[in-house]
C-alpha cells in the first residue's frame, strides 16, 4: 500500500471498529440480554443462556484480537510520519494480511501426527469481521426471541399476580378460607417458576404461550367476583336479610290465601282437581334464622363471608322461587272460582240474547236455562255439567236465531 492508501484504510477501519464496539455494547444493554444475565435458569432457557454467553465471549474475543491488530498498525503509523518501504510493507500485512492470530486450539486426535504442534488460525481484519458478523446475528436473534417471549410472559404474570393479590386482600378482610383460591395460588406458583426459570419452555415458535396463565387469571377473576359479592353481603347484610324476610312475609300470605281458596273451592265446586298446596314458608324461615341468627358469628369465622354470601344468595333465590310457585298455585285454584263466575255471566248474556230474539217465553229454552242456572248456583257446583248445559243453551239459541233470520 502507498502511504495514502494506508491512511485511508486506517480511517475506515477505525470507524468500523467503533461501529462494532457500539453494536456489541448495545447488544449487552438489550433487555433480553440483561434478563439472561440476571437470572438463574434451567431447561431450554439455560441452553439459550449458555449459547448466548459463549457467543458473546467469542465476539468480544475476536473483537479484542481485531483491535490489537488494528492498534499495532496505528502505533506503527504514528511512529513513522514518513514511512519507508519496510514500514509500508508491515502496515500492508497488518491491515490487509493475516494479522489477527486466534488462540492456539487443540488439534483433533484424528488430525494429529506424532510430531505435530498445534498452531493458531490467522485471519485478516476483513475475515475477522466476516467471522464476527454471523455470530453476532445468531446471538442477537436468540436474545430478541427470548426477549419477545419472556417479556410477554412476565407482563401477563404481573397481571395474574395482581389479580391474585386483589383476591387475597379481599379474603383477608372477609376472613375464612377459600379452597379455590388456594388451588389457583398453587397453580400460579408452579407456572411462575417456569416463567422465571425456563420461559422458553412456554414458547410456541416466536410467541409466548400464555394459555395456562390466562386460565389461572380467569379462575382468579371468578374468585374475586365471589369475594366482592361476599363483601357486598357483609356491608349490606342486614338489608339483605330484611329483603328475604319481606319475601317470606309475602310467601306466608300467599300460602294462606291458597289454603283459603282451596277451602272455598271444596265448598263451592264439585270434585275439583286441585294442585298441591304450597308449604315452603316455614322451612325457608328456619333457613333465614340459621343465616342471621346467633350462630352467624361461628359461620363467618369458619367459612367467612364468602360462604355466608353463597347461603344468602341461595336463600334469596329459593324464597323468590317459592313465592312465584305459591302465586301460580293460588292462581290455579282461584281459576276454578273464576270459571264458575264466567259461566254464570255467559248464561245471563245468552238469556238476554234469547229475550231480544223474542224467545223469552220459549219453553224449551226456559227449561235449559233453569237447568244451567240450577247447576251454576248450587254448591258444590259441577263445572263440567254446567259447561255442557251452557253449551246446549247457546246452541239452542243460535238455532232459533237462524230460524228468525230466515
Amino acid at each position: 500500500m502507498s502511504r495514502d492508501e494506508v491512511d485511508r484504510t486506517l480511517a475506515r477501519l477505525r470507524d468500523e471498529k467503533e461501529r462494532i464496539s457500539t453494536a456489541l455494547l448495545e447488544l449487552e444493554a438489550h433487555q433480553g440480554y440483561q434478563l439472561l444475565e440476571g437470572a438463574a435458569l434451567n431447561g431450554e432457557t439455560l441452553r439459550v443462556q449458555s449459547d448466548v454467553r459463549a457467543g458473546m465471549a467469542s465476539l468480544w474475543g475476536l473483537f479484542d484480537l481485531y483491535g490489537r491488530a488494528l492498534g499495532a498498525a496505528e502505533d506503527l503509523r504514528a511512529r513513522h510520519p514518513r514511512p519507508g518501504q519496510a514500514q509500508l510493507t508491515e502496515l500492508t500485512r497488518l491491515l490487509a494480511g493475516p494479522s489477527v492470530e486466534l488462540p492456539v486450539t487443540e488439534v483433533p486426535l484424528e488430525r494429529r501426527t506424532l510430531l505435530s504442534v498445534p498452531s493458531g488460525e490467522k485471519l485478516t481484519l476483513r475475515a475477522a469481521v466476516e467471522r464476527m458478523t454471523p455470530l453476532y446475528e445468531e446471538v442477537a436473534q436468540a436474545v430478541a426471541a427470548l426477549d419477545t417471549v419472556w417479556s410477554a410472559l412476565l407482563s401477563r404474570l404481573a397481571e395474574v399476580e395482581a389479580e391474585r393479590r386483589a383476591a387475597e386482600d379481599l379474603l383477608e378482610s372477609l376472613g375464612g378460607v377459600e379452597p379455590e383460591l388456594d388451588r389457583l395460588r398453587a397453580d400460579l406458583d408452579a407456572v411462575a417458576a417456569v416463567v422465571r426459570g425456563d420461559p422458553m419452555a412456554l414458547a410456541r415458535g416466536d410467541r409466548a404461550d400464555t394459555g395456562r396463565l390466562d386460565a389461572i387469571r380467569t379462575g382468579l377473576a371468578g374468585v374475586r367476583r365471589g369475594l366482592e359479592e361476599a363483601e357486598r353481603v357483609r356491608d349490606g347484610f342486614a338489608d339483605r336479610l330484611r329483603g328475604v324476610a319481606d319475601v317470606l312475609d309475602l310467601l306466608r300470605g300467599t300460602e294462606e290465601e291458597a289454603r283459603r281458596l282451596r277451602d272455598e273451592v271444596l265448598a263451592k265446586i264439585a270434585s275439583p282437581v286441585l294442585p298441591d298446596l304450597p308449604d315452603m314458608s316455614a322451612a325457608l324461615t328456619d333457613r333465614l334464622a340459621a343465616v342471621g341468627g346467633p350462630g352467624r358469628g361461628a359461620a363467618v369465622r369458619g367459612g367467612g363471608w364468602t360462604d355466608l354470601a353463597a347461603r344468602v344468595a341461595e336463600l334469596e333465590k329459593a324464597a323468590n322461587a317459592a313465592l312465584e310457585r305459591a302465586r301460580e298455585t293460588a292462581g290455579v285454584i282461584r281459576g276454578l272460582l273464576d270459571r264458575r263466575e264466567e259461566l254464570r255471566g255467559r248464561l245471563e248474556a245468552y238469556r238476554v240474547k234469547a229475550a231480544r230474539l223474542g224467545r223469552a217465553e220459549d219453553a224449551e229454552l226456559a227449561r235449559i236455562y233453569d237447568q244451567a242456572r240450577g247447576t251454576l248456583w248450587t254448591s258444590p257446583c259441577d263445572l263440567r255439567k254446567a259447561t255442557v248445559t251452557l253449551s246446549e243453551y247457546q246452541q239452542a239459541i243460535n238455532a232459533r236465531a237462524k230460524g228468525t233470520n230466515r
